[in-house]
């Protein structure tokens, strides 16, 4: 089966890199990389520490408003698929990236397969949450990482072609945690310990375009105790430029400010953590699977079973909240929920089982 594979962020590129080598096995696979992130420390550095095979088509979109980048991929996407002619288009998460292709998909009548289809967030001032919910609409193979996104697939009316097969995310996780620490160097290029630092991140619209909210964002990160890690994405720092507080950031000395980093050394860095401060998603998840407790900087999250089993908090921008939740402990116990590092293998499973229907 001919499949194009399309990716553009960092949590694509970890997706991806647990499906597309087990996926060439049985299957003629062209991987497209919208360039989305396109910064050497947000893409390249993925593509090389995870053996990801190199991207056969580069679209360069670059950075744009939401619908300016959105249109400029089903642009290019509609002269890829239009040379390609695939049998199948995968698609991972909720980004641009994710509704693009999954658009672009659709309109050649090519079906479309979602990986991590059916997570909610129920809040639409999230762009993620429009480009989720349209994707799995789009979709004719919907592969969620939980029940739970199984459960609000069936709430919105979509039965067929709905799969659980647990979290793509995990497998690289769990597969590259030893490795991460025995190579990354991180901790010593911070100048700190394990389990006396906090990590931070924080990249969502609505937590760093809006200059109250950004400002809300550095109370906390000084109200919280040092010592701070704080991998900076490049929309975070332009936004902090323009209001003039990456200087005062940058004052203080409990609070580490860089440039992003490459997963090996993420993941050195998160395992090692106090806790996590985060407004990503796929961040939440890997501190569950990590089993570091996690303090999440919105009010809604898609990964309520982390909320629910006490491994993830809620806070918002609340400095207070953020505090009460770093004097917690975390829960005994931490029950398997996202495949055990078996979701690559389902993945390509079900996409086995779609071609041999397909074909049959």
């Amino acid at each position: 089966m001919r499949v194009v594979t399309v990716v553009g962020n960092r949590p694509q590129f970890v997706k991806a890199a647990a499906v597309s080598r087990r996926l060439r096995e049985h299957h003629d696979e062209l991987l497209v990389h919208t360039g989305q992130h396109y910064d050497d420390d947000m893409s390249r550095v993925f593509f090389e520490e995870l053996a990801l095979p190199r991207a056969d088509r580069e679209l360069g979109v670059g950075s744009a408003s939401a619908p300016v980048q959105t249109g400029r991929m089903l642009e290019s996407l509609d002269q890829v698929l239009a040379d390609a002619r695939p049998d199948l288009v995968i698609v991972y998460g909720d980004t641009n990236s994710t509704l693009a292709g999954a658009l672009a998909g659709a309109q050649v009548r090519a079906p479309v397969a979602h990986v991590e289809a059916g997570m909610r967030s129920f809040d639409w001032s999230m762009p993620e949450e429009l480009n989720r919910v349209l994707a799995d609409h789009a979709s004719a193979l919907l592969l969620c990482s939980t029940e739970t996104a199984a459960r609000n697939l069936r709430s919105e009316g979509i039965t067929a072609g709905v799969h659980i097969v647990g979290d793509a995310m995990a497998d690289v996780l769990l597969e590259m945690t030893p490795v991460a620490k025995e190579r990354s160097n991180a901790l010593k290029r911070e100048g700190v310990e394990p389990g006396r630092y906090l990590l931070v991140t924080a990249h969502r619209a609505g937590n760093v375009d809006d200059p109250a909210r950004l400002g809300a964002l550095v109370d906390l990160l000084e109200a919280v105790p040092s010592p701070v890690v704080f991998p900076v994405h490049p929309r975070t720092r332009a936004r902090l430029d323009a209001a003039g507080l990456t200087a005062r950031l940058e004052a203080n000395k409990g609070i580490r400010l860089s440039s992003p980093v490459g997963y090996l050394d993420l993941v050195a860095l998160a395992a090692s953590a106090r806790a996590i401060l985060t407004d990503s998603g796929g961040l939440q998840k890997e501190a569950y699977l990590l089993g570091v407790p996690c303090i999440t900087l919105r009010d809604t999250t898609e990964w309520v079973e982390t909320v629910e089993s006490g491994w993830n908090t809620l806070v918002d921008l609340s400095a207070d909240a953020a505090l009460a939740a770093l004097e917690r402990e975390p829960p005994a116990e931490r029950p398997e929920l996202y495949g055990g590092g078996h979701a690559g293998e389902r993945i390509c499973e079900e996409i086995d089982a779609f071609a041999c229907e397909r074909s049959g």
